[in-house]
């Protein structure tokens, strides 16, 4: 893999002496990185020389400020280098030293918006680097006042860890900077839970499945276990919706097509901030939380090249199951330019349960991900005008499209008993099931206007998404058709935000701006021939027209909001914000599939949320937190009005917006060798989201959500890592509206109780192997309604195998390492035993990537 250089600022540069916070090491391919992390600045000049086997670098215009006020020494960090050291010297000045075991390493200089990042390499042989510990989820928090994501979706001065916190050789504490606040800023600072899984840790991932909401299940504390679809319907975080936005690009429709994570490959990431907990700062939808997805981008001086090639396989059946992933990446610095390209192709073939079943390529009517290839093109061009200014372009295209001549067999639904879904071959299908989608932003920021500073995004996102036919002619509200939707969806708009410090930027600041969101959106359907269907045995599907089921939907959303931070003392930091939203939809005259005239109208909303919170430092080590902050969102407009019914109005919707309540507390401890956190957490709404049993419709009935969430992680040596997470979640609705609440929440909403462990270690030097364990309970919730079925419980292991070989890394993967038979959570909670489908068996990856 290609090294990186991680550099990260934080707050407005209006002193003019760069401030050091932190210092992080990065182990790489070839050796480490030493990055060195900004918290306010001007222009630091850095002067190079050396003496002996000693590289140093004097930083000038720089001031050394880290945690406890001491120098940074890490002694035989990775073989070859004696010691790297980063100290203060008089006259602001500060002075990075790495010492080479017998001769000067090879040390080459990045210097970008300020920022100063070294990437060394022993003067020897390439040489071996155990990886840094492993971070599920090394401290929760993020802004209790929502979404964060900076303005320009990774500000270019923000490209914080490709990984998590690093713990160097003498067990100094190196802090994790993340930008889920819209500014960078530590990640203990914030009173919320927020979890950051890294490049390198996706790229592990990767090895067992390329599906992101399975990888986030593994990293996140939270997030429901994966849905083994193209869908996330059925993955909530912390029992709500998730918000996913892609470089600030929100990735959500009016129309919930629940395929947000669908609209990426994970080569394209550089890292994923998990907010969890309610969130408005970037508006509606993020009632759970916000899955912030930030993009890689040039690093590194000159040009660098990465390649990887993959072959994947289920051994029952090698022949029908064989795929292939191919990525490649170029990226570079070249003074004031930067870019990052990275392009992958993947075609993955059928797959099959533990039993050698063929799993059917639309498992739960919500998409699959069988018999599919992938495309995903990212290109980011950056260029820096001055030390305090930069633009930058991003442009990200992701196609998945299925090709394959199975269906689910309706067979299973007319025998007695629960039945296993299964497939039948001879689908005749012309459109097969599809998602396309192209995010483009343009950035633009500078660290110093009058003081303050300022980030501005203008977006566009086009959407595509098609689903597999459905036989409703048993609806008469579906107009007793067979039809095939597909969700067309348009987002353009634009951020505006301004970090102004407040009499001292090291004390306080406020953080302002606007938020501008236009989308139009509507859900036509392709109509079927029901004799020629009648007549293939349910194989065939001959389009006869198209017709409207959610109509055309306009939304406008203009948000403005404040947010305020206090560092009171090195002891104290507080923070309170709030954010004000108008949103209006317009909606035609429009004609339902049942054949009902429905007369249209416009519908206005408006929502007003606050946030406050603070952390307590009781040590250095440890950190308290607390806070309570609101998120917001509004109904799906388009759901509902698919089967009005006739006489309605538009304007008959209740128009008010969802806000729900949300309240934490929690402890995180950072050492040198452990990293643990504990929260718990208690929200609730006055209008709710659940369906009801006879039509499904949305019943807006209070509801309330409490859980508790745990992380740890253990470096017990350089050559082990352990660490393990527990989610436990349950909520209820307040039909009656008697404050009782005893309705649960259904399956789809609530998860069980989740649990997942790993156990790492470097068996030999460049030799890494990894076990993983999920395990996801039971859970038997009283009542009929939708979603309410009794969930078994399951346990699965994988295994992940990484080799050192010359210039890159031979890896292996092997998910369900036990072929264990078992049914996801989403599959046990389908009403028909179409849906009711297995779990993957055990499926084997193998792969080799290179940097040249």
């Amino acid at each position: 893999m290609a090294s990186t250089i991680a550099l990260v600022a934080a707050g407005p540069l209006s002193a003019q002496v760069a401030l050091i916070t932190g210092v992080r090491l990065n182990p790489t391919p070839t050796g480490v990185e030493v990055v060195l992390e900004t918290l306010a600045g001007g222009t630091p000049e850095v002067l190079t020389s050396q003496d002996g086997e000693t590289f140093i670098a004097d930083i000038v215009n720089a001031q050394l400020r880290l945690p406890g006020g001491e120098n940074f020494l890490a002694d035989n960090p990775i073989e070859g280098i004696s010691a790297i050291a980063v100290t203060a010297v008089e006259g602001n000045q500060v002075r990075v030293t790495v010492t080479g075991a017998t001769a000067v390493p090879v040390t080459d200089l990045v210097v970008e918006n300020g920022q100063i990042g070294l990437r060394v390499t022993p003067s020897a042989e390439t040489v071996t680097v155990p990886p840094p510990p492993t971070e599920t989820e090394t401290s929760p928090e993020t802004e209790t006042e929502s979404e964060t994501v900076p303005t320009d979706g990774e500000s270019p001065e923000t490209s914080p860890e490709t990984e998590s916190e690093t713990v160097p050789a003498d067990g100094e504490i190196i802090e994790l900077i993340v930008t889920a606040t819209r500014i960078a800023e530590q990640i203990t600072d914030v009173p919320a839970s927020i979890s950051v899984v890294g490049e390198e840790k996706i790229a592990e991932q990767t090895r067992l499945t390329r599906d992101l909401g399975t990888i986030l299940s593994q990293e996140v504390p939270g997030l429901s276990v994966g849905t083994q679809s193209a869908s996330t319907f059925g993955q909530t975080l912390r029992g709500r919706n998730i918000s996913v936005i892609i470089d600030g690009v929100p990735q959500s429709t009016n129309r919930n097509a629940a395929r947000d994570l669908r609209t990426i490959d994970p080569s394209a990431i550089e890292r994923v901030e998990v907010l969890r907990g309610p969130t408005a700062i970037y508006g509606d939808g993020a009632t759970g939380g916000v899955i912030n997805i930030i993009t890689k981008r040039g690093r590194g001086e000159g040009l660098q090249a990465e390649t990887t090639v993959d072959l994947n396989a289920f051994p029952t059946n090698v022949g029908e199951t064989f795929g292939q992933n191919i990525q490649q990446s170029f990226s570079g610095n070249f003074d004031n330019f930067d870019f990052a390209l990275n392009g992958s192709f993947s075609n993955s073939g059928a797959q099959f349960d533990a039993q050698g079943d063929r799993i059917p390529p639309d498992p739960n009517g919500q998409g699959g991900l069988s018999d599919t290839t992938t495309l995903n093109l990212l290109s980011k061009v950056g260029f820096n005008f001055t030390d305090s200014q930069r633009i930058q372009l991003t442009l990200n295209y992701f196609r998945d499209n299925q090709d394959t001549d199975y269906t689910s067999d309706p067979i299973v639904n007319t025998i007695p008993g629960r039945q296993q879904s299964r497939t039948r071959r001879g689908l005749d299908l012309d459109e097969s099931q599809k998602t396309e989608t192209l995010n483009a932003s343009l950035d633009y920021s500078h660290n110093d206007i009058l003081g303050s500073s300022v980030q501005g995004q203008i977006y566009y996102r086009d959407y595509f998404t098609r689903f597999f036919p459905f036989d409703a002619r048993t609806f008469a509200n579906l107009g007793n058709t067979i039809f095939q939707s597909r969700v067309e969806s348009e987002k353009y708009g634009a951020r505006l935000q301004i970090d102004t410090p407040i009499v001292d930027a090291e004390r306080a600041n406020l953080l302002w701006g606007v938020d501008l969101v236009r989308e139009n959106t509507e859900q036509p359907v392709s109509i079927f021939d029901p004799v020629a269907f009648d007549n293939s045995n349910g194989l065939v599907y001959d389009k006869t027209g198209n017709r409207t089921w959610a109509p055309l939907q306009r939304q406008n959303n203009i948000g403005l909001f404040g947010q305020l931070k206090w560092n009171v003392s090195d002891r104290l930091v507080l923070r309170g914000g709030v954010r004000h939203e108008r949103i209006t939809v317009d909606v035609n005259d429009y004609t339902t599939l049942a054949g009902n005239r429905i007369e249209g109208g416009e519908l206005d909303y408006n929502a007003t949320v606050f946030n406050v919170g603070g952390v307590v430092y009781p040590t250095e080590r440890i950190s308290l937190f607390a806070g309570f902050s609101q998120g917001f969102s509004i109904a799906d407009v388009g759901f509902v009005l698919r089967s009005a019914p006739a006489g309605f109005t538009v304007e008959q919707l209740n128009p008010e917006a969802q806000k729900v309540n949300n309240y934490e507390i929690g402890i995180r401890g950072n050492y040198a060798r452990v990293q643990a956190s504990l929260a718990g957490f208690y929200n609730t709404s006055n209008l709710g989201t659940s369906f009801n049993q006879e039509n499904y419709e949305i019943v807006r009935a209070p509801e309330r959500v409490y859980g508790v969430e745990f992380a740890l992680d253990a470096q017990p040596s350089d050559a082990w890592a352990l660490g393990t997470s527990f989610t436990w979640s349950e909520g209820g609705a307040d039909f009656n509206e008697d404050d009782d609440y005893e309705s649960p929440l259904n399956g789809f909403r609530i998860s069980p109780i989740k649990i997942t462990a790993y156990l790492e270690n470097e068996s030999l030097p460049g030799w890494r192997n990894r076990l993983q364990a999920l395990y996801s309970g039971t859970r038997n919730p009283t009542g009929q309604s939708f979603g309410l079925g009794e969930v078994e419980s399951y346990f699965t292991l994988d295994f992940i195998s990484s080799l050192n070989i010359g210039r890159g890394r031979l890896v292996l993967g092997v998910e369900n390492l036990l072929n264990t038979e078992y049914f996801p959570v989403v599959s046990q909670l389908q009403g028909l035993d179409t849906g009711y489908t297995a779990a993957r068996g055990r499926s084997i990856r193998l792969g080799y990537s290179f940097s040249w």
